[in-house]
Order: C-alpha cells, then structure tokens, then sequence
C-alpha cells in the first residue's frame, strides 16, 4: 500500500498549529524567546494597508505601543504574544487609520478562536 506523504511543512506552517488560527494572516513574526517557564512571539501587523481604508493613498507610520496577550499554554509553558499593531497615515490629511478589527471579526474568514484573540487585543489597546 502506498502511503500518501505531504511535504515537510515549514517552521511557520508548524508555528501556526499553535497560535489562533488566521493569526499569521495578519502578523508576522518577528522574533520569539523560549524561557524555561513560557514562550514569547513578538509579532508585527503586516504592511498591507487595511481593506476598509484601500481608497486612501496612506503610507505606514509605525506602530502602536506593543501589547501583551496571554495564549493557551504550550507543553506545560506559558505562551505571551508581545504584538504590534500597524498604524497608518494620510499624508495629505495628517489623518491616522489602523485596521478595524471589528470588521476583520465580523468577516466569514476567521475562526471563533480568532475573534476571541482579537477581542482581547482590542481590550487591551483601549484600556
């Protein structure tokens, strides 16, 4: 019998099986540590300017003060996203836009898991 076998998946691939799905749609990892008590991914918002502000000519601007998210626990460690969301500008305005995640929650295209991952990180970057 012949086995059917996938190509090896890559480190990213593999990656994702752990952190909410569609995470890395959005992100992209930049760094990660791995302590004797937990892991921490520090993740950045792509350059893609937001769907929503697609009409616009706007140019990114840095980023947001980075937050902290706790993940579900991997192998008895703790799991910490540091994330940094993207901030946009209209350089004929001076108007600042960064992608509504809201709507990115709302589409059909995420998993409840990732709604519920983007709901902490707007708790956490309102509060």
């Amino acid at each position: 019998m012949k086995q059917n076998l996938h190509p090896p998946a890559t480190p990213l691939e593999m990656l994702s099986l752990f952190l909410p799905a569609g995470l890395l749609d959005y992100f992209d990892l930049v760094n990660h540590v791995s302590q004797e008590t937990c892991f921490i991914f520090f993740l950045e918002e792509k350059p893609s300017i937001p769907q929503e502000h697609s009409h616009l000519h706007l140019h990114s601007k840095g980023f947001f003060p980075e937050i902290e998210v706790q993940d579900f626990p991997v192998r008895g460690k703790a799991v910490y996203l540091r994330i940094k969301r993207r901030r946009w500008e209209d350089p004929e305005t001076g108007q600042t836009y960064s992608r509504d995640w809201n709507l990115v929650a709302s589409g059909t295209r995420i998993t409840a898991e990732f709604g519920a991952f983007l709901k902490a990180l707007l708790r956490q970057s309102c509060g």
